[in-house]
């Protein structure tokens, strides 16, 4: 494991030696705190002290920056001819992939740490249901690791980081848009499967404060898959 915390820590301060870590931070943060307070149904509005709101919103905003954020861990190394370097080193193909996951995720939880804000204001508005908030975040923390672990697939499978970014972007679209859309069109047992294979189902569902093992397993089992496929990816030298 202490090839991959190594692995984690570099990737980690490269998103801070750079603007890149600072400017998804201060993005994600203008974006979800404008339309969680500001804007359309915000809380303000619904009168309700709860983050139902920015649980919704944030789900749409990492569905766009967790790529912008995984475009560039493998496909990088690749265009530089860095990745040859790396596995000549003591670390595996896992521990890469690894590495880089777990600093993609680190970042996110980062910036989903400086949300806490929110649920410290709300919580001078009126009553909170503290168990469904904890579930929303946990959620979206589960959300985002089976966002990352496609993200970290996209990448290795190319040198090009806008391919990368797109890639992981249309996966995304299939498992948060047309799984859901799908779900909702159809009865009987497609309209089950669409529905447990849709990102949204299970996110909506735990962030409503209602833990399903099968939420946990799903996002989990996307999450593990991803790297697995990154893992063989670069074993096979593609």
């Amino acid at each position: 494991m202490s090839e991959t915390w190594t692995i984690t820590k570099k990737e980690l301060a490269g998103y801070f030696d750079s603007l890149s870590g600072y400017i998804v931070l201060i993005a994600f943060l203008g974006f979800t705190g404008f339309f969680t307070w500001l804007y359309g149904s915000d809380i303000f509005i619904r009168k309700q002290a709860d983050l139902l709101v920015f649980f919704s919103i944030a789900k749409w905003t990492l569905f766009f920056f967790i790529p912008a954020i995984t475009m560039r861990l493998i496909s990088e190394e690749k265009n530089t001819g860095t990745i040859e370097l790396l596995l000549t080193k003591p670390i595996s193909e896992m521990h890469l992939v690894l590495g880089k996951f777990f600093a993609a995720f680190l970042l996110v939880a980062i910036a989903l740490g400086l949300t806490l804000i929110y649920y410290i204001s709300i919580s001078y508005l009126g009553k909170v249901d503290h168990g469904a908030i904890v579930s929303g975040y946990l959620g979206l923390l589960l959300f985002s690791a089976a966002y990352i672990g496609i993200g970290i697939w996209a990448s290795s499978i190319t040198k090009n980081q806008i391919v990368a970014f797109l890639l992981a972007l249309f996966i995304g679209i299939f498992f948060q848009i047309i799984f859901d859309i799908l779900s909702q069109s159809m009865t009987g047992m497609m309209g089950k499967v669409f529905d447990f294979m849709s990102l949204s189902a299970h996110l909506d569902s735990i962030s409503r404060g209602v833990w399903d093992t099968r939420d946990i397993i799903y996002f989990l089992t996307v999450d593990l898959f991803g790297i697995q496929l990154a893992k063989e990816n670069l074993a096979s030298g593609n």
